[in-house]
Parts: structure tokens; C-alpha cells; sequence
């Protein structure tokens, strides 16, 4: 079994809403706070690999919720590139561009901003990851290279069928570690960006890309995990915890977003 920890990283700007996919900037004092409190409410928990996307945001978050564990850099992990619209307020999108900003809107897997990618291009690079992973993962849990799947599906190219998970309606009790050694489950942390996260989601539950912006949330250093049993395909994860920011909240708040 494969648990798939996925976060985004803690507060690097405020103001106003602006899109800033490649600005590599820093977190802001209450980013690391949201970070810290992410590891805290992480504290003990067995966690085998922590991946992260390379600009300092994510990194800084994962290097904090690691606490002195070590954190792989993937490329592919990276926000998506909103081009020319870098830096920019939707607002001022508006004011220039506001034709390509309505398709934007209306279909964002297809449509690129301009001298950026579109939401196709980070599914691409996202199921890649995924592949890699779950092949990685699979080899892990028996000391064996992973057997090559069948072709993938019509809708993810490059997916491997395979079994879903059992009784995916079901619920499963608190497992103590020692039994989720026993099963070889592996934990791994993904560290990355809301756009990003958005669009994994959908590339590993099997929703339309074009839907990332409707369907999903992923607040600051939320905690959303994933599971794949073994054989599962890339597309066939359970969704097992969706944008959890209980360890945000004060007492008396609601725990979401």
C-alpha cells in the first residue's frame, strides 16, 4: 500500500490574489508558522520519503515539516507557469486580457495564459510523477523491480490498469504501525503548490482537468492524503482526507477551510 501525504506550502505573500506560479519566493514569517504546525500535528508519524518541488516555498515548508529528515527535490512538482500573467492580479488580467481570461475560466486544461502552460501540461508532468512513484514504491514493498502494467487508459495516457483498491466505499479502523509495517505500507509526503495539487488530484482520482478549479480546494499546508494498493493505476487512488486544516484552527472554529 502506498499512502500519498500531499501538501501545499505555507503563506509566501498577501494582499491581494495574484498569480504567481514561478515567482520563487520565500515564506513569510506566518508561513513558517503554518509549517510548524503542519510537523506538529506530523509529529511521530512514520513518514518514508518527503518530495518536494524545487522553488523555496515548497522547499522551505518541507525542510520544516521534515525536522532534519531528508527532502528530495522533483522538477516536476513545480506551480503551473502562468507566463505573462506571472505577478499579476486578476484584476489586472482582466484589464489586458480579458477574452483569453473568460476561456481561461471556462476551460483551464486546455487553454494556456500566455507564454504559460495549461492545465493539460501540469497533468502531464503530474501523472509522470505519479507513474514513477508508484513504480518506485511497488519495488520498495517487495525488494523487487515493479512488473510492467497493461496499457494505460483511453483518458490518462501512460496510466497502468489494475485493481482499485477493495470495498473503496468502505472505511478502514486505526491501524497501529506495527501492523502498517507488517503490510509494507509506505508513506510518502508530497510537498508542492495549490494550481499543482489541484491538478493531481484530479489526474489520481479521474476527474477532467478541466474541473481542478471547480472541484478542489488546498489551503496552506493542508493535509490531503491518497491511497493506492498495490496494482492500483495512477488514476486509481482513494481519496482518504481532503484539505485538512484542523492543525490551523483554534478551538471553536470549524476545522476546514
Amino acid at each position: 500500500m502506498l499512502t500519498l501525504l500531499l501538501t501545499r506550502h505555507g503563506q509566501a505573500v498577501e494582499g491581494d490574489v495574484m498569480l504567481g506560479g514561478q515567482l520563487d519566493v520565500p515564506l513569510r514569517p506566518s508561513g513558517r508558522e503554518e509549517a510548524e504546525a503542519l510537523a506538529a500535528r506530523l509529529a511521530g508519524v512514520r513518514i518514508d520519503r518527503i518530495v518536494s518541488s524545487p522553488m523555496i516555498r515548497a522547499l522551505q515548508t518541507a525542510q520544516i515539516v521534515a525536522t532534519g529528515r531528508p527532502v528530495e527535490v522533483d522538477e516536476r512538482l513545480r506551480e503551473l507557469d502562468y507566463g505573462r500573467w506571472e505577478g499579476l492580479t486578476y484584476a489586472e488580467i482582466d484589464a489586458h486580457d480579458p477574452e483569453l481570461r473568460a476561456r481561461w475560466e471556462h476551460d483551464p486544461a486546455s487553454t494556456h495564459s500566455p507564454g504559460g502552460e495549461s492545465g493539460d501540461d501540469v497533468a502531464a508532468r503530474g501523472l509522470n510523477f505519479l507513474v514513477d512513484l508508484i513504480e518506485a514504491e511497488e519495488s520498495a514493498w517487495t525488494g523487487m523491480p515493479a512488473t510492467p502494467g497493461t496499457p494505460g487508459t483511453p483518458d490518462i495516457p501512460g496510466a497502468r490498469d489494475g485493481r482499485h483498491s477493495p470495498d473503496p466505499g468502505g472505511s478502514r479502523a486505526i491501524v497501529p504501525e506495527a501492523q502498517a509495517e507488517a503490510e509494507d505500507e509506505r508513506r510518502v509526503l508530497v510537498v508542492a503548490h495549490g494550481t499543482f495539487n489541484r491538478i493531481l488530484l484530479c489526474v489520481a482520482l479521474g476527474i477532467p482537468v478541466s474541473d481542478y478549479r471547480r472541484r478542489f480546494l488546498q489551503d496552506r499546508t493542508n493535509l490531503t492524503v491518497l491511497r493506492y494498493e498495490r496494482g492500483d493505476s495512477p488514476d486509481g487512488a482513494q481519496l482518504v482526507l481532503a484539505n485538512d486544516v484542523a492543525h490551523l484552527r483554534s478551538p471553536g472554529e470549524v476545522p476546514w477551510g
